[in-house]
């Protein structure tokens, strides 16, 4: 039987021989499908006892982070999403603290987090809190203190809310079943030594009354701070064998070939759009409702591929968080499925590659008015951690008042999804070769970049008819050493109407190596319609690549100069 992330936690705190309990703690384990897509997130925060606000500060640090990281989306990796929070809290309890004329009034606080998702632990943390692992009687610290120590005292060198700036410590480490994890505030590490705490752990079956056993030890051994322990044991990891991975992803049959007038679930067939060998497009019509939509059902070739079939419910799933004007809409199903197959909106139009056949080199504000909103559609892809991974014409719609979408996504790539472990191999699916990124096409992981190229390779057919690279992208060796190799035709060879400083643009997007592309979709875009004399031609390419007027012109005063030394010699 399958296996899902299973704890049990104890937690206790005293306000000790303090007058306010400035520590603060929570934990929270949620309900499928944001057990699996999120995890589990426990945390610890102990408020500057040197400030009055430092209880509201670990109280407001813990309550907002745990609340909002469940509210971040599932694409989002573990890391991304608690960068953000922290830089969020981080700010407001900064400028929460500099409103006040009183230097005490700070909210300032340490914070560690322990986040279970899948079968990695992932920690945060900053201050002087602590975060252990305790592993076959083993007992590990796994954060460090960050303090400053002087002739007479120790202070904090990092905090929340202590500085506009925030340094986050950010650890992964693998989880087992029977791993047990330990979050403490100074005023218990600071007097308890590592021995009593494996102790209590191991006297005591119920982890409260081991967090109430250590928080007694640090009481009984002087401690004068603030005490908190909380104590969380893993009881079972995911686990699931691959019958049973792929016994989930069949629980829907593929639909049988679909012909015109035949009802699925509502809705009515009309015609088939597309067929392929992976897919079929149908259009139809919901039977309640009366509206146009499309079909995409998966091909009966693939019914005993699992990797096939994660993809295809992947894309649903993908569809159904990406909010843009830019990307089709996939439709939430209201109505129970009999099958495997996906309703989309009905876009009245043409793929881009039809378009582009009936418009040979249209004018430049058109051509960058397309990609203006190609690029519209794939921030939106990266604003939520995926990678489209496959941007080309055959991928690309576009109506009859020039309205452009993506229509695909079968490939894209989910960051937040990738860090849940599953036993069907999840393969790197690559794009057409020359509109995908050349990383790829030697083994290296893509990112934002790697979509850049593919936009900057349509951008770049679009305004010329051709590919920057001809057809050597299909050449290509499966080693770095081959990226060099790979020669960049300049656009306005191909067609004269391009302007240096724009063909000096689509040569960055394109670029071979990632690191000297476009980082940012908005500056490839910028650059597309306004000079920037930052951009400089590539130093090794010849002359005739990056000045081809400069060439010529240089080509033809040397015949010139050749002609009249002939002409003097023969008249001497």
């Amino acid at each position: 039987m399958a296996m899902t992330l299973s704890i049990t936690i104890g937690q206790h705190t005293e306000q000790g021989a303090k007058e306010e309990n400035q520590d603060f703690h929570g934990a929270v384990t949620p309900k499928e499908p944001q057990l699996s897509n999120k995890g589990i997130a426990v945390a610890i925060a102990d408020g500057v006892s040197s400030c009055i606000n430092g209880r509201e500060a670990a109280e407001s640090c813990v309550r907002s982070f745990l609340a909002d990281y469940y509210s971040t989306p599932d694409s989002w990796t573990t890391k991304e999403s608690a960068h953000k929070i922290l830089t969020a809290i981080n700010s407001w309890l900064y400028q929460r603290g500099q409103q006040s004329d009183d230097s005490n009034r700070g909210l300032i606080t340490t914070f560690s987090t322990l986040i279970l998702k899948s079968t990695t632990a992932h920690i945060f943390h900053v201050g002087d809190s602590r975060v252990y692992r305790l592993q076959n009687q083993s007992l590990e610290q796994l954060t460090n203190d960050h303090r400053r120590t002087t002739s007479d005292n120790q202070y904090l060198s990092r905090a929340i809310g202590i500085d506009v700036h925030l340094d986050v410590d950010y650890l992964t480490t693998a989880i087992e079943a029977n791993d047990i994890f330990i979050l403490t505030t100074d005023g218990v590490h600071d007097f308890v030594d590592n021995h009593d705490i494996v102790d209590s752990i191991k006297c005591n079956q119920s982890l409260d009354v081991a967090c109430q056993e250590i928080t007694r030890i640090a009481l009984s051994k002087g401690s004068h701070d603030n005490i908190t322990c909380q104590i969380l044991r893993v009881n079972a990891i995911p686990l699931q064998s691959a019958n049973e991975a792929i016994e989930n992803l069949t629980k829907l049959p593929f639909p049988p070939e679909l012909e015109t007038g035949m009802i699925i679930d509502g809705y009515r067939i009309e015609h088939e759009i597309h067929t392929s060998n992976r897919t079929q497009v149908y259009r139809a019509t919901d039977i309640d409702s009366k509206e146009t939509v499309v079909i995409k059902t998966p091909s009966a070739n693939y019914e005993d591929d699992p990797i096939y079939i994660e993809g295809f419910i992947r894309e649903e799933w993908i569809g159904q968080r990406i909010r843009s004007s830019r990307v089709v809409k996939i439709a939430q199903q209201t109505r129970p499925r009999q099958f495997l197959y996906s309703v989309m909106e009905h876009i009245d139009g043409q793929t881009l590659r039809q378009w582009m056949d009936q418009h040979s080199q249209p004018d430049i504000k058109e051509a960058r008015f397309i990609i203006e909103q190609i690029a519209s559609g794939l921030r939106s892809f990266h604003r939520l951690q995926m990678l489209h991974q496959d941007i080309k014409p055959e991928n690309i719609m576009i109506d009859g008042n020039g309205k452009v979408s993506i229509i695909d996504f079968g490939s894209t790539k989910i960051a937040g999804i990738a860090e849940i472990s599953s036993p069907i191999e999840r393969v790197k699916l690559l794009g057409t070769k020359n509109y995908t990124a050349p990383e790829y096409l030697i083994g290296q992981a893509g990112s934002n970049r790697s979509d850049i190229f593919s936009l900057g390779t349509i951008a770049y057919e679009l305004l010329t008819g051709k590919l920057p690279y001809g057809n050597t992208l299909n050449k290509l060796n499966d080693t770095i050493k081959s990226l060099p190799k790979l020669r960049y035709e300049p656009s306005n060879q191909h067609n004269p109407m391009i302007p240096q400083w724009m063909d000096h643009c689509l040569r960055k997007a394109v670029e071979a190596n990632p690191e000297q592309r476009y980082e940012l979709l908005s500056e490839f875009i910028y650059d597309l319609s306004h000079p920037n004399k930052n951009l400089k031609p590539n130093s090794n390419a010849p002359l005739l690549e990056n000045n081809p007027l400069l060439f010529w012109q240089g080509a033809v005063i040397f015949m010139v100069l050749i002609n009249i030394t002939l002409i003097y010699l023969l008249t001497k």
